[in-house]
């Protein structure tokens, strides 16, 4: 197993992101293309967990904002994949990176299905519930 990431938005690795995406958001979830696929792809870095056999199992992406602060978004793990931790590992290695980089917060926009794995990794909930291409999210933060 490894992870690996990059900003390239050409190279196989942001392809095999989009791949997992498509799956999960567009085909699993009905997110509209346009939708899924924005105008911030080029500014994130996108993270991709790839198996022992290199399929491509889980994917994630850092939007950059402001000083000291950066956005988790995209987190999505392939269906027959769900359920080994798989999630958890690409997350912590997003934020392993994030901090490296100098980030002291992460925020996201959590679905409301996944609220409690993230407040199992010290996620904070915070404000009212809002929609995001249709789906209930909620604001969740974490500083390290």
């Amino acid at each position: 197993m490894k992870i690996v990431h990059t900003k390239d938005t050409m190279s196989d690795i942001y392809l095999d992101a989009v791949k997992i995406r498509r799956q999960v958001f567009m085909l699993e979830q009905g997110v509209p293309g346009e939708i899924e696929i924005d105008k911030y792809e080029a500014a994130c870095i996108h993270f991709v967990l790839y198996g022992d056999n290199n399929e491509s199992i889980a994917t994630c992406r850092l939007l950059p904002l402001a000083e000291g602060m950066i956005k988790l978004q995209r987190m999505a793990v392939q269906k027959e994949f769900r359920g080994h931790d798989y999630g958890r590992v690409i997350v912590e290695s997003a934020e392993q990176f994030a901090k490296e980089q100098g980030y002291n917060t992460i925020t996201l926009g959590a679905q409301i299905t996944a609220l409690g794995f993230y407040e199992k990794m010290g996620y904070i909930k915070e404000g009212e519930m809002f929609l995001d291409a249709a789906i209930e999210h909620y604001q969740m933060n974490k500083q390290f």
